[in-house]
């Protein structure tokens, strides 16, 4: 009974513990498909919040411990997975999960077997001592991408990938140990990876043997190639993969350009030694700090170097190490020893990493020159001289940049002295300067000085200094005297600054431009490629490669014969080969004018049953209106029976012609009076040898009401009335009438007629509302399907007049 007890009692309380324990998408106010940058973003800000140093909330630090839980649960790609499957945490009992035992000796059942028939099969990789190195230097994908993705940014890492049941491995061991020893001491980053139970992390690296080793650098995985590995060979592996330029040989002939180039906000550090090659610490050294040193290297026992020796007293017996600010004359900071250790290099190095006078450059040197403070009495200030990247500004810096090498010895620890580019820091200058009339900052910020205190990121208090920072010999002495004192009064006193601003992180002025990036990306791909693509892959690459070019090359060759031939085909009247290897002619559809020279052979000479379309037009409605009538004959290009042909009415022969057609197709003869502009549009269907013509006009009665002869309307009680149709033919739709008056009406002048003429005349009425050229054949396409029906109106006549004038 009371283990019965005791079990209920521990169930209780552990449904109590999972009871209060929460979604650590809720902790961070983020939804499921949060990225890794929205996580980010959250953790921030309600660490900013809930940090006990600036909430003094009772919850605060449980609320911060709960936020720092669910950030780290959240950015685990394999405990988020966890939680999104199955809801459970660290903090869970899970009874399943697979622990690391990446510290200990992993589990072998036929380990104790074996070990009682005196022997093991087992590789146990014995460091000095007694433990397994490979097992005590194991890592995880976990901490590979946490810890030394981002550490390989300032410290170079060297993994090797074995197995347990792996005789290279063995073999390497020794030689694994002594790059340990030698590594190790000058900043290299040295872990194991077994590539049995990391399988995603090999599959990650491309890592296909063991044992392999990978250099890391900035994050980018460089692969050793070589068929054996050995002491020498890895050396030359790790020396090969730094950049190019990481430490710079200098000479008396580059000395000044070297000392001379800080106004890239870098220090300059010469390094003297007796070696031809730049040793690795070397290397290192310039790895770690390259974004604020520049590393050079003097070969002491060269005859270009004598005078740079002689120059700063350099002994030729000691390594020594000199590191220069913007004077190229004195150095700041100096050590000589026989063997320069890394750890040395790296203390006088990052003593004197900034120059007298550095400029705001980027989010990382404003973090480390003026670095949070929220405390008043102990604040910490940062005294900034607004200037532009032009050389006439020159004289305010060096006058600045002389005050503070004098004051930064009594207080360097509250007190850093900068400048920056206004043309470049705009939006953090707009944020000192919003509200110029009641923030008091100068209308002209070039050679003035604000004084900096910042309370936490995003937040800063500030003052400018009255009268700005004056140069002249008669000022300048103010203008010191008055930063002094307010520097002065406003680290010993709780007096608060009068301005306070929110301000984003600085332009990075040393990020690459978007050309430079592409360069590296493309010798990145070109570095993997020559790293990773052997000589078998290379073949069958190369030779698809061919393939796809053939295919390409050879698909422009063919459309380019296709090209040649539908030009050879438009310029031969439309021959083609058919598939049977025949010529054949591709019906086209010629379009002929209509005048003297082929009156007889389009309209007298027709065959029987063959007809001709001609479509009346100048030269102004021409280009407008082929296209629409080439588009409604085009169905018909194949018919043998027909001709198509167009009649440029500007001509007067053409204009008499038509008049006489017109006049034959009357039941009675009467004078006409044709407005040409009136005739643009009109379509005539001649059938030569049965003499009689069909007629299509918009105002054709025909494309209204439907086939039959022509009808007219009124206009009675407000409605149209259709009327009964007339026999024969009305001149109006046609362009002519027998008054002079009506004849001058324009079917693109929208003009209306008169009530008055409605009754005389209801066709003129019925048909006035507003026509232009591009609606005229809109209606051609149906009224050549009642053409061919043979429900169009025919008007015969009793022969074909000659042409005018011949």
């Amino acid at each position: 009974m009371r283990c019965t007890a005791c079990f209920l009692l521990l169930s209780t309380l552990l449904v109590c513990v999972l009871a209060r324990i929460k979604d650590p998408y809720s902790i961070l106010e983020l939804k499921k498909k949060a990225d890794t940058q929205d996580i980010k973003k959250a953790y921030k800000k309600l660490a900013k919040e809930w940090h006990p140093d600036k909430n003094k909330s009772p919850q605060a630090e449980a609320k911060f411990i709960e936020i720092n839980q669910a950030y780290e649960l959240l950015m685990d790609p394999e405990r988020r997975r966890l939680y999104d499957s199955t809801g459970q945490t660290d903090e869970q009992p899970n009874f399943r999960r697979q622990h690391d035992y990446s510290s200990f000796r992993r589990f072998d059942p036929f380990d104790d077997i074996f070990s009682n028939l005196g022997g093991s099969f087992r590789f146990n990789f014995k460091h000095g001592d007694g433990s397994n190195i490979y097992q005590k230097q194991s890592i995880t994908f976990k901490a590979y991408q946490n810890s030394v993705v981002q550490l390989s940014k300032k410290q170079p890492y060297l993994l090797l990938f074995y197995s347990d049941w792996c005789i290279a491995c063995a073999h390497i061991e020794p030689i694994w140990r002594r790059l340990y020893e030698e590594l190790e001491p000058i900043n290299f980053g040295m872990a194991t990876v077994h590539a049995g139970h990391e399988v995603e992390l090999a599959r990650k690296l491309g890592v296909n043997t063991v044992p392999y080793l990978v250099m890391v650098l900035d994050g980018h995985p460089y692969h050793y190639t070589e068929a054996s590995v050995s002491m020498v060979s890895s050396l030359d592996f790790i020396r090969t993969k730094f950049p190019h330029k990481l430490v710079l040989r200098v000479t008396e002939e580059s000395l000044e350009t070297f000392l001379g180039g800080w106004m890239d906000n870098k220090v300059r550090v010469l390094i003297f030694g007796r070696l031809d090659i730049i040793r690795l610490r070397y290397l290192t050294v310039g790895w770690e700090f390259r974004e604020r040193a520049v590393i050079g290297y003097v070969q002491m026992d060269r005859a270009d170097t004598d005078s740079i020796r002689t120059r700063y007293s350099v002994s030729n017996k000691v390594d020594t190490l000199l590191v220069f600010h913007e004077d190229l004359h004195t150095p700041v900071a100096s050590v000589a020893m026989t063997d320069l250790p890394y750890a040395t290099m790296k203390d006088i190095i990052e003593g004197n990493k900034f120059l007298v006078l550095p400029r705001l450059s980027s989010q990382n040197v404003f973090d480390a020159l003026c670095p949070v403070e929220s405390v008043r009495s102990r604040r910490r200030l940062c005294v900034v001289l607004v200037t532009q990247d032009d050389p006439t500004h020159d004289p305010s810096r060096a006058a600045l940049r002389e005050y503070a090498s004098l004051d930064q010895a009594r207080e360097r620890d509250r007190v850093r002295y900068a400048y920056l580019f206004r043309e470049k820091q705009v939006e953090f200058m707009n944020a000192l300067t919003a509200g110029q009339l009641t923030s008091g900052s100068p209308l002209e910020t070039n050679h003035h000085i604000v004084i900096l205190w910042r309370k936490d990121q995003n937040h800063l208090k500030y003052e400018w200094l009255d009268g700005g920072w004056e140069v002249e010999p008669e000022k300048h002495n103010a203008s010191r005297e008055a930063l002094r004192a307010a520097v002065q009064r406003l680290l010993h006193s709780n007096q608060p600054m009068p301005f306070e601003t929110v301000v984003q992180e600085l332009f990075d002025e040393h990020a690459q431009g978007i050309v430079w990036r592409i360069i590296n990306k493309l010798v990145s791909v070109q570095d993997y490629f020559r790293e990773n693509v052997t000589q078998d892959d290379l073949v069958p690459a190369v030779s698809i490669f061919i393939t796809v070019l053939f295919i390409v090359a050879g698909g422009y060759v063919m459309s380019y014969l296709v090209k040649l031939e539908e030009e050879r085909v438009s310029q031969s009247g439309g021959v083609f080969v058919d598939p049977t290897g025949k010529l054949r002619v591709q019906p086209q559809l010629k379009v002929h004018e209509l005048r003297g020279e082929t009156y007889n052979g389009l309209v007298r000479m027709l065959k029987p049953g063959c007809r001709t379309l001609v479509m009346l037009c100048d030269s102004e409605s021409r280009s407008k209106l082929m296209p629409k009538f080439h588009k409604a004959c085009w169905p018909y290009r194949k018919n043998k029976t027909l001709m198509f042909s167009f009649l440029n009415i500007e001509r007067a022969s053409a204009m008499e012609w038509y008049k006489r057609i017109l006049i034959l197709g009357l039941p009675e003869p009467r004078d006409l009076n044709i407005n040409p502009k009136n005739t643009i549009g009109t379509v005539i269907a001649l059938n030569g040898h049965r003499k009689y013509y069909c007629l299509y006009h918009a105002k054709h009665p025909e494309s209204v009401f439907g086939a039959g002869s022509p009808a007219t309307s009124e206009a009675e009680g407000g409605g149209l009335r259709r009327r009964a149709p007339r026999s024969g033919i009305s001149g109006d739709f046609m362009g002519f009438s027998d008054n002079e008056t009506e004849s001058d009406s324009d079917i693109e002048s929208g003009d209306k007629r008169k009530d008055s003429a409605a009754s005389d005349k209801p066709l003129l009425n019925y048909y006035s509302n507003i026509l232009f050229e591009e609606q005229l054949l809109e209606g051609l396409t149906m009224w050549m399907d009642r053409l061919f029906e043979g429900s169009t109106f025919r008007y015969h006549i009793n022969y074909w007049p000659d042409w005018p004038g011949k």
